[in-house]
């Protein structure tokens, strides 16, 4: 698990392989992961959207960015944490996501991010 804190937002990754879901015959390699996010500070913020870069082994840089995380913009009262799980496939056996969460500060309509911690998409094959 990976984990990082921005101007109070604390973002924790934890990521795995989806053996279920690979075959030799089509060598795409599928992994989930899943994101924690907590409000360590004083007021009320919402997620709003995200930005992901995504870096494939030997094929360069991808970036997505949307609105949201699964669908949702969820508000956090302080202390209060927010958990989703989504997925990422790729055609090479190795690779590592980062990013950024942009958020609203409720109280003062301000708008901020926090990083999303660098976290390995590794086939746990090649780790033996």
């Amino acid at each position: 698990m990976t984990h990082t804190q921005t101007k109070g937002i604390e973002i924790s990754v934890s990521s795995w392989f989806r053996n279920d879901l690979f075959t030799e015959a089509d060598s795409n390699f599928f992994y989930n992961y899943e994101i924690t996010i907590r409000n360590r500070l004083s007021y009320p913020v919402q997620l709003l959207s995200r930005e992901w870069h995504v870096l494939h082994l030997l094929h360069g840089i991808s970036t997505i960015s949307g609105e949201g995380v699964v669908g949702e913009t969820p508000t956090l009262m302080p202390g209060q944490e927010f958990s989703y799980t989504s997925g990422c496939e790729l055609i090479v056996s190795m690779g590592m996501m980062y990013g950024k969460f942009f958020f609203k500060d409720l109280t003062s309509e301000e708008l901020f991010y926090a990083d999303i911690p660098a976290f390995s998409l590794i086939y746990p094959v090649l780790l033996n």
